[in-house]
């Protein structure tokens, strides 16, 4: 199973739910705090494009109000185009999720609480091969990885994905999916309690996490995980910064969200821009729980970088549903929206040009 196969058994496992609407959604009377708007879409390139076909492509997107593309693979060709049709071209890259280093370096992996390594038991899906952020030459390999990529001329920033721990808790919408009830967190979804990191937390706090009872309860355990995802993010944000590329992110919803099921505490990090994956019908979520994303994210943030509202276009019923959605994200203080899943679809852009251009 791949990343997208994993999103769609979310979607198989419960409908998503949403506002039935007959018109555009209503918007408060009270202008929003104007933003410089900046909207993203996620693309796999396809190697069989011709010219031709990207320039028509990417010069609708333009037209459209698409300000940047998230390639998730490396082709000159369309990042060239892209640019030349005056958007930005930005590299997505899977951070702690790899599994190319299995056979070597296998013990770069994460553990869980039961000490199962994700090499021989991976969570949830196959594809889900954990690095433990404790680890320097983690941190290093990481590093050389958006070195790499920013070194490239035609690349403008990288983005980064699965920055993270694995799920310790899924989105509700999975959990039946997977025949789990995650009200707790579980041992075999609870990582990383590798050598490594029990001798680094035991270094900073003075505690040895397996002599806790309820080491879910930690919060000093948790505080540490937290840390160990800030401390290679902005590592990896020094690197970009220091040859002018943008360095952005796509990360869970909310900050509270982030924090509780992935350790991930991205208002602490030091990027160019954020991606909240506001995927709503994950969540069993109505179309206003997007605004209410927006408005956490960008409470939180504080002004520190843009933030743009991650949308799902599969958990949308219909073009009234993205438009209020589009609405929502933008009144509630999102510097733009990126899109993911089908942005080729007349309907989506003509709705993105009529709210944002």
């Amino acid at each position: 199973m791949n990343k997208r196969e994993f999103i769609k058994a979310g979607l198989l496992a419960g409908a998503a739910t949403g506002l039935s609407l007959k018109g555009k959604a209503e918007v408060s009377l009270a202008a929003p705090k104007k933003h410089k708007l900046k909207n993203w879409v996620w693309i796999n390139p396809n190697l069989k494009d011709t010219q031709d076909e990207l320039n028509t492509r990417y010069a609708g997107y333009k037209a459209a109000g698409i300000s940047a593309i998230l390639f998730e693979n490396d082709s000159e060709i369309h990042f060239r185009t892209a640019k030349a049709n005056g958007l930005e071209a930005h590299r997505w890259m899977w951070t702690f999720n790899r599994a190319e280093l299995l056979k070597i370096h296998p013990e770069w992996y994460s553990k869980n609480r039961n000490g199962e390594s994700c090499v021989d038991h991976p969570p949830y899906v196959d594809y889900y091969r954990w690095l433990c952020p404790s680890r320097p030459e983690v941190q290093q390999y990481l590093e050389q990885q958006v070195t790499d990529i920013i070194n490239k001329d035609y690349i403008d920033g990288v983005h980064l994905d699965y920055v993270r721990y694995c799920d310790v808790i899924l989105p509700v919408n999975l959990w039946s999916h997977y025949n789990l009830d995650q009200t707790k967190e579980l041992p075999a979804y609870d990582f990383c309690y590798c050598e490594v990191c029990q001798a680094h937390f035991k270094d900073q706090y003075g505690i040895d996490v397996t002599t806790l009872q309820y080491p879910d309860a930690s919060l000093s355990w948790r505080l540490f995980r937290y840390g160990n995802i800030t401390r290679v993010v902005n590592s990896l944000a020094d690197i970009a910064h220091k040859k002018n590329k943008v360095i952005t992110a796509a990360v869970f919803p909310t900050p509270e969200v982030a924090r509780r099921n992935v350790r991930q505490d991205w208002t602490n990090w030091n990027l160019d821009g954020i991606c909240p994956m506001i995927y709503h019908g994950f969540y069993n979520e109505q179309v206003s729980w997007i605004g209410d994303a927006v408005k956490e994210g960008t409470h939180f943030l504080a002004g520190k970088f843009p933030l743009y509202a991650g949308l799902y276009l599969p958990n949308f019923k219909n073009d009234d549903e993205i438009r209020q959605g589009i609405q929502l994200a933008l009144k509630n203080g999102a510097h733009g929206i990126s899109f993911f899943g089908g942005i080729d679809n007349n309907n989506v852009l003509s709705i993105l040009k009529e709210e944002t251009v």
